[in-house]
């Protein structure tokens, strides 16, 4: 089931390997056709992640002095192993929420994904944590599976489902206990070497660029506010909008640009239906989407469909 992904089930594993998130999503699909416990895969799956198979990035987990510091890396350095996953830790009354951003629709091949990743998150917080790494809660977006008495045996707390977030809730204690493999100089030197990753990454995309494929991703949970990009981004809102104005640009053209493409792709690659295009471009209303891409297109979003499946064929 792997070679169809470009991957050599024999091959030493290379964490620098991209596989597209629709065919990710498909081969968990297909695997949860023929497995015999499939509501369990996502957790054999995350229970089996250690730091060493994220390359320098799980180095950088690992070495970090507290969990905090591994979850900050995490957010900071996701996008050297991702470009469809976003992380950011939010500190509340009850402890830190370590956040998993991840847009789109909330498919079988997602769903199963979104809980292999907090349970891979809940592995190697495991791994390096000096305590038993006991969270107080887990969320998750999508509804809940038939079975869910396993998920609350593998991450040992409340699991919750239906809810306004995928992320792991840690308390203030167990985030600022050391770790038990820190290092503060090892945790420096593979910071720059991160950091120059990222560099490398960002340099190779225009400001504008990076914020359109930042909206795009966060278009299905709402009209993403400015500072949520910012955030996303690593800088303030401050800076994001000073920034855009130096360009010659502004938040609102890049957010209706980001709608209209992904508009636009989805009508032509996909078979989702109107109303499902319009909920994942942003849109509460069908009606609204279909005013809007009049406006940018010249034509109803049907009309643009028929012509593209026409020019394709």
């Amino acid at each position: 089931m792997l070679r169809p992904l470009g991957i050599d089930p024999d091959a030493s594993v290379d964490p620098k390997l991209m596989v597209s998130a629709a065919d990710y999503y498909a081969f968990l699909e297909g695997l949860a056709g023929v497995d015999k416990d499939p509501v369990t895969i996502p957790l054999r799956a995350g229970a089996a992640m250690r730091c060493d198979d994220y390359g320098a990035f799980g180095l950088a987990f690992k070495s970090a002095t507290t969990l905090h510091g591994s979850y900050r890396r995490a957010g900071r350095y996701a996008r050297v192993l991702t470009s469809v996953s976003t992380y950011d830790v939010e500190m509340t009354s009850r402890g830190g929420l370590m956040h998993l951003h991840r847009a789109g629709e909330r498919t079988l091949g997602m769903r199963l994904s979104n809980e292999a990743t907090i349970a891979s998150i809940a592995s190697i917080s495991r791994e390096v944590s000096s305590s038993e790494f006991k969270p107080l809660a887990v969320y998750f977006k999508h509804s809940k599976p038939k079975m869910i008495e396993e998920h609350k045996r593998y991450f040992g707390c409340p699991v919750h489902f239906g809810s306004d977030k995928d992320a792991v809730l840690v308390t203030r204690g167990q985030l600022n206990a050391p770790n038990r493999l820190g290092d503060k100089s090892i945790s420096r030197f593979l910071d720059k070497h991160l950091e120059t990753e990222v560099k490398e990454l960002e340099e190779s995309e225009t400001l504008d660029q990076m914020v359109c494929r930042q909206i795009s991703r966060s278009l299905s949970e709402g009209t993403p506010a400015i500072s949520d990009i910012a955030r996303q981004l690593g800088m303030s809102s401050r800076s994001l909008q000073r920034k855009l104005s130096e360009d010659n640009l502004t938040y609102r053209e890049l957010m209706e640009r980001s709608r209209r493409e992904l508009a636009r792709r989805l009508l032509q690659q996909t078979d989702y239906s109107l109303a499902e295009v319009a909920f994942m471009t942003g849109f509460s209303e069908q009606s609204a989407f279909s005013r809007a891409f009049k406006r940018w297109e010249g034509e109803t979003p049907r009309s643009y469909r028929l012509d593209s499946s026409q020019g394709a064929a």
